[in-house]
C-alpha cells in the first residue's frame, strides 16, 4: 500500500490524534483484516517502508519437516519443507513469508479495512484520553456542571469526558446548578462498557484540602512548608499539620496568611469548613496535644506506639474537656485522624488556670521522662 504517510497524516488530522496512534490504528486494521479474509489463525507481519512511503502487509508461516502432524493440526500456521523450499533457499524451523494483497479482495477487502480501521481509531482515542486523564488522578480538574439527575448526581464537562461527582463524593450542604463552574479531586477515570468512559470525581477527601491550600499558599508550592497530615470531615471542620526545616519561617502563620485571608479562601471554596492549622511535632505527646486544640492539655501519656496499634491517654480537666471532645466528637475525631492515635479521654481535677499551658507541660514531661530514662 503506497503513499501511507499522507493517509495517515489525513487520518491523525481527521480524528484529533497522534501520528503514531493513527499509524499503530492502520497497522492493526491491516492485520485483522487479513485474519478476517485469510483465518483468525494466521498469522501477519506488517512491514513499513519509509523511503518508498508504503506498506506492505506479509502472511507468516513457520517451515517444518515434510511428515509433521502440525501441517494437519495447524495448516494456517505451518507449511512443508518441500513446499516453501518453492519460493526460495529455506530451512526447518524458518519463517516464510508471503505478500499479502489486500486489493485482490476487491470491495470486500475495502469494506472489512474499513470497518477495522474505524474500531482501531476509536480505539486508540479511547487509549490516548485514559492516558491523558490518568496521568491527572490525584489532582484538581475545573469543569462546568452541565447536568443534575434525579439522585441528585452531578454531572461535569471536563475537557472532552464527564466527570461524575455523586452526593456523597459532595460537601455536606453543597447545591449546584447547571452552568456552575466547580474544581474537585480526580479520583480514578472509569471505563464502563455500556457508558463508555467517564471521570469520578470527589470534593470530600483530604487530598483535596491539602492540595487547595498548596495552590493558595505560595510556601506550601515552593516545599519550604509542609503538609504532613490532615484530616477533615467534609463541611464542618479540618485539621492540617504543617512543619518547615526554615527557622525564619512560621508555618501555621504562613499557611493562615494576614488576617485569614489564604485560609478563608481555602475555606470558602470548601463551603464554609472551619480549618484549624496546627504546627507537627516528632514528639507524639506533643502531636497530640496540639491537635486536641483549642482545649488545653494537663498531660499526654502514649500507651501504645506500635504500628498497628497507637493509644494515647490525656489528661485534661473538666473545663476543657468540652472543647476536647468538640461538638458531636468533632475535636477530638479530627485529632484521632490527623496523629493515627487512638485518643482516650482521662478527667483530672483542676482548671485550666492552674494548669500550665498544654505544649510547656507536655515538652516538660517528655524532658523529665528522657533524664530519668538515661540515669536508670
Amino acid at each position: 500500500m503506497e503513499k501511507t504517510s499522507a493517509i495517515i497524516e489525513a487520518i491523525a488530522h481527521d480524528k484529533n490524534i497522534a501520528i503514531e496512534s493513527a499509524k499503530r490504528a492502520f497497522k492493526e486494521a491491516l492485520i485483522n483484516t487479513a485474519k478476517r479474509l485469510e483465518g483468525r489463525e494466521c498469522m501477519f507481519e506488517v512491514v513499513e517502508d519509509t523511503k518508498k512511503d508504503k506498506v506492505d502487509i506479509y502472511r507468516v508461516l513457520n517451515i517444518v519437516a515434510d511428515d509433521d502432524p502440525l501441517l494437519e493440526e495447524q495448516p494456517e500456521v505451518y507449511i512443508s519443507l518441500t513446499e516453501a523450499q518453492e519460493y526460495g533457499d529455506v530451512e526447518i524451523g524458518d519463517h516464510l513469508r508471503l505478500e499479502f494483497d489486500l486489493e485482490e479482495y476487491g470491495h470486500t477487502g475495502a469494506a472489512n479495512f474499513y470497518k477495522e480501521l474505524e474500531y482501531h481509531l476509536q480505539r486508540n482515542i479511547e487509549q490516548e484520553l485514559f492516558d491523558k486523564y490518568k496521568e491527572k488522578v490525584g489532582t484538581i480538574v475545573l469543569g462546568t456542571v452541565n447536568q443534575i439527575d434525579a439522585d441528585d448526581n452531578t454531572y461535569v464537562e471536563i475537557g472532552e469526558l464527564r466527570g461524575i461527582l455523586t452526593q456523597r463524593n459532595r460537601i455536606k450542604g453543597e447545591q449546584f446548578k447547571v452552568g456552575d463552574s466547580i474544581k474537585a479531586l480526580l479520583k480514578f477515570v472509569r471505563v464502563d462498557p455500556k457508558t463508555g468512559m467517564s471521570l469520578e470525581l470527589t470534593r470530600t477527601a483530604p487530598k483535596f484540602l491539602e492540595l487547595l491550600m498548596e495552590k493558595e499558599v505560595p510556601e506550601i508550592e515552593d516545599g519550604d512548608v509542609e503538609i504532613v497530615s490532615s484530616a477533615r470531615i467534609p463541611g464542618e471542620r479540618a485539621k492540617v499539620a504543617l512543619m518547615t526545616d526554615r527557622m525564619n519561617i512560621d508555618p501555621v502563620g504562613a499557611a493562615v496568611g494576614s488576617s485569614g485571608v489564604r485560609i478563608n479562601a481555602v475555606s470558602k471554596e470548601l463551603n464554609g469548613e472551619n480549618i484549624d492549622c496546627i504546627e507537627y511535632s516528632p514528639i507524639p505527646e506533643i502531636y497530640i496535644s496540639r491537635a486536641l486544640s483549642p482545649a488545653v492539655i494537663k498531660s499526654v501519656k502514649v500507651v501504645s506506639n506500635k504500628e498497628n496499634d497507637k493509644r494515647a491517654i490525656v489528661d485534661v480537666t473538666s473545663d476543657q474537656k468540652a472543647k476536647a471532645i468538640g461538638k458531636s466528637g468533632i475535636n477530638i475525631r479530627l485529632a484521632s485522624m490527623l496523629t493515627k492515635f487512638a485518643i482516650e479521654l482521662n478527667d483530672v481535677e483542676g482548671n485550666v488556670a492552674a494548669t500550665e499551658t498544654n505544649e510547656e507541660q507536655v515538652t516538660k514531661t517528655s524532658d523529665t521522662s528522657a533524664l530519668e530514662d538515661l540515669f536508670k
